[in-house]
This record gives structure tokens, C-alpha cells and sequence, in this order.
């Protein structure tokens, strides 16, 4: 018992490591259940050369885009967001979001489908493209259960997310183990559903979304190739 206690205070001593974020780039076809036609997705991380990274994302089709864009840089263990764009064009209303981290100052700023954005700022609160960032590595660390601070508009929401177990999944890039993620939601509230699978050998890079709206609406993507660290995303033969 001893040796136990001695190994598990060593283990504590150890000095806190800084969090390692590793590029990536990965294409998806993107289905809308409703429609009769695919389309395509991109999402990607790159290192911007002065301590900021740039995650992007964006989908398109022959009615509908879509573009969400983050800048953002890590502290230690914490993900510090501090830019936010995200824009939507076709599929009803557009929709043109901007978000900007004075951390200085301790506020948000920007505006939100036209109307101005002020939101005092704390630390651990993310944008809504970050927070899925650190999803990806809280999984790849072993979280059984997520929870965020989230900006929703002009408000704080909170993002509940829970691993659901291990799953294969069958992309066009072969096989891949992944882990499967949903957000938690109180059903007497709001009946949309996110499932999530993250790659548990790429980096636990995204390699299927599917999402179902409160009208029924169904959204997917799922991974077509990419790559992870500067490696090409390989699963197993189908």
C-alpha cells in the first residue's frame, strides 16, 4: 500500500505539460436527408505561425453554404478563442454571425444577424467552432462526460456531451475505430440529436456528424479522406 501511495505522489509531482495541438485537414460528403443531392464539407486546423491556430469549416451544395471559422490559441491546458465567424447563405434566412475576444478587456464583440454583440467575457468560455476543438481533445484524453461554456447568440449556453462507447466506421478512407460522442440534451426542452464519432488512430480527428433537427430535418457528413499530423488517413480494407 505504501509503494502505491509513494507511485500515485510521484505520478501528481509531475510537471503539468502544455497542451499540443496537431494540424489537420479532412473532406467529407455532406447529405441533407431532405434533399436528392450530396454535397461536400472541409474542415481543417493550421498553426498560423505566431501562437494562433485557424480552425474552418465549411459546406456547400448546389442550394446551401456554409463557412465557420475560428482563430484561436492555447495556454497551457486551456483553449483561449479569439476570433469567431460563421456565415449562411441559402436553405431559408441567411445568417452572418461575428465574434471578437478582447481578453484585455474581459468582453465579447461583434454582432450577431445584424444585431450588435456585448458579452462580458470569462475565462473558459468558447465560440461555437473552439468548443468542438476541445471536445476532440477531451475525448482523445479519456473524458467520459464534457461540459462548456458556450456562446450562443447573446447568451451563455452550457454544451453537454457524454461518450457513448467504441464504433466502426465505415468511410471512404477504409475502417476506422472511432468513438462515439453525443450531446446531452433535456428532451423536455428541445428533441434535436448530435451523435459524433472521432477517429481513436487519426488524432481523433471527425469522422462523422448526424445531426436531426427539431422539424426532423436530418444533416450528415461523413469523412472522405484527409489527413492528421501531416499523415494520410488510412483505415482498414472494407
Amino acid at each position: 500500500m505504501r509503494r502505491v501511495l509513494l507511485l500515485v505522489l510521484a505520478v501528481l509531482a509531475l510537471p503539468v505539460q502544455a497542451m499540443e495541438l496537431k494540424p489537420f485537414a479532412a473532406s467529407y460528403t455532406a447529405d441533407w436527408k431532405q434533399l436528392p443531392i450530396s454535397g461536400t464539407a472541409e474542415r481543417s486546423l493550421k498553426a498560423q505561425g505566431d501562437g494562433r491556430w485557424l480552425l474552418s469549416f465549411e459546406a456547400s451544395m448546389l442550394v446551401a453554404g456554409l463557412t465557420e471559422e475560428s482563430t484561436l490559441r492555447v495556454e497551457k491546458d486551456t483553449f483561449v478563442p479569439l476570433t469567431y465567424r460563421f456565415k449562411r447563405t441559402g436553405l431559408g434566412r441567411g445568417k452572418k454571425i461575428e465574434q471578437n475576444f478582447d481578453w484585455n478587456e474581459k468582453q465579447v464583440t461583434g454582432s450577431d444577424r445584424g444585431t450588435p454583440l456585448h458579452l462580458a467575457l470569462n475565462r473558459g468560455m468558447l465560440d461555437k467552432s473552439t468548443y468542438q476543438l476541445v471536445l476532440q481533445h477531451d475525448v482523445a484524453s479519456g473524458k467520459k462526460s464534457m461540459s462548456y461554456q458556450v456562446i450562443d447568440g447573446d447568451e451563455i449556453e452550457t454544451y453537454d456531451f457524454r461518450v457513448l462507447g467504441d464504433e466502426v466506421v465505415s468511410t471512404k478512407a477504409g475502417l476506422i475505430d472511432a468513438v462515439k460522442v453525443e450531446r446531452v440534451r433535456d428532451p423536455t426542452k428541445s428533441s434535436r440529436q448530435t451523435i459524433l464519432w472521432f477517429a481513436k488512430d487519426w488524432d481523433f480527428v471527425l469522422v462523422r456528424l448526424h445531426q436531426v433537427e427539431t422539424d426532423g430535418k436530418e444533416y450528415q457528413i461523413m469523412l472522405k479522406d484527409g489527413t492528421a499530423d501531416g499523415k494520410t488517413i488510412q483505415g482498414k480494407a472494407q
